[in-house]
């Protein structure tokens, strides 16, 4: 706890209060995501509708995600990432309580299409931190960020566990609302708008213009490396209950543990990268993206062949380590190869990647799943990072060539 908020406290208290506004926010948005199956079951009226839905209520929002993240960064580089915050907040709270009144499966769906098409907090959020840092220690920036994302969707959950015990499902989305709206209201309150030129706002772009960093890398090939590496995280989103019912007969508090693992690993792991890839080179870190997908390639392999339940455990702890040096990292080095002012385009067309990617992801595991059986889900999780593995490798053979130029945003 002491080191987080050192590192709070290094990057200012206008980071902090973004910290704490993510932190809250998200957790928010996850009180809801572990129980939607139980109300989507109690609205259905056959399993065939539930068996579309349960997999749509999740799919529905990253889709909406998918489409508008872009355009919503666009609107952060004219209009400024702070108003994109409040506006992907307020859309959150309105949305939230829309849903909690929703007693049908498809307004259900359509609203967390229209959820995830109102939202994009986190792409603006990013960019913002960027301006307010002044682009200094971006691994940092964006691990921490994903920190209070991953750490405030455990605690969301848990939350919204202890109020669907006493309270009925339309409790916890109204609570979710009502956050979102207080966070709304906070970040327009207490947010300190940029100085124009700090990638910005109005005017300001048409006469600051930054020159293109020189970092010899490939953009596109970084998302597609994100990409690769979010959808062989997400095959075993929907069939992971399943898989430790069959393969180990877990009990659900063992499957919940088993599950958080992967984002406690995660949180613990992302400070450490950042730490260790603070000031590298391009050619550095993406030297250790190679490595990193290796390691993820053999912890999911191994987790797949075994039948022993502690050492499952630990390798999905391990994995979720390796995990917090993937995204965070590579958005870094996103972000440090593109001009101030778009920042907020670029990293809308990375969050459109990342839940185009996952949406690929869980697809690709419920049909594989169900087409080939619960035993498939792992060696395609490491045959997906076996591709990730060779993106990896390619992108750090191109970046240690000085005549390379790399392509800029």
């Amino acid at each position: 706890m002491t080191g987080t908020v050192a590192v709070l406290r290094g990057f200012g208290p206008v980071f902090a209060l973004l910290f704490g506004l993510q932190f809250i926010s998200m957790g928010a948005m996850e009180m809801s995501g572990p129980f939607w199956p139980i109300q989507i079951r109690g609205l259905s009226a056959s399993e065939s509708v539930f068996a579309l839905a349960g997999v749509g209520v999740y799919v529905c929002p990253m889709l909406g995600v998918t489409l508008t993240s872009a355009f919503w960064g666009r609107m952060g580089d004219r209009y400024g990432n702070r108003l994109m915050m409040v506006r992907a907040l307020a859309g959150l709270a309105v949305t939230q309580l829309l849903v909690a009144f929703a007693q049908d499966v498809w307004t259900i769906l359509a609203l967390r299409f229209l959820q995830g098409a109102c939202a994009g907090y986190i792409a603006p959020a990013q960019a913002y931190g960027v301006q307010v840092t002044g682009g200094r220690d971006r691994a940092g920036l964006f691990a921490w960020l994903q920190v209070a994302t991953n750490v405030g969707s455990l605690g969301g959950a848990f939350v919204g566990g202890l109020i669907l015990d006493a309270l009925p499902f339309a409790a916890v989305n109204l609570t979710a609302g009502a956050i979102c709206a207080l966070c709304a209201a906070v970040a327009w309150a207490s947010l300190p708008v940029p100085p124009q030129g700090a990638g910005g706002t109005g005017p300001a772009r048409a006469t600051n213009v930054s020159p293109a960093p020189a970092t010899g890398i490939s953009v596109p090939g970084l998302l597609t490396l994100m990409g690769l590496l979010l959808a062989s995280r997400m095959v075993l989103q929907v069939p992971f209950a399943l898989y430790m019912s069959e393969v180990y007969g877990a009990q659900h508090w063992i499957t919940g543990l088993s599950y958080g693992l992967l984002a406690f690993g995660f949180v613990v792991g992302a400070p450490v990268w950042a730490r260790i890839f603070e000031g590298r080179a391009p050619v550095f870190v993406l030297g250790w993206s190679v490595l990193i997908a290796a390691g993820c390639l053999v912890v999911t392999g191994l987790a797949g062949s075994i039948r022993d339940i502690g050492l499952f455990a630990a390798l999905y702890l391990a994995w979720g380590a390796l995990l917090g040096g993937t995204t965070p990292v590579l958005l870094s080095l996103v972000s440090a190869a593109t001009r101030s002012e778009r920042q907020g385009s670029v990293l809308g067309l990375a969050q459109t990647c990342q839940q185009g990617a996952s949406v690929l992801g869980i697809i690709t595991g419920v049909v594989a799943t169900q087409s080939f059986g619960l035993e498939v889900a792992f060696p395609l999780v490491a045959g997906l990072y076996g591709l990730s593995f060779v993106m990896a490798l390619a992108l750090w053979l191109k970046s240690r060539h000085p005549f390379d130029k790399g392509e800029i945003l």
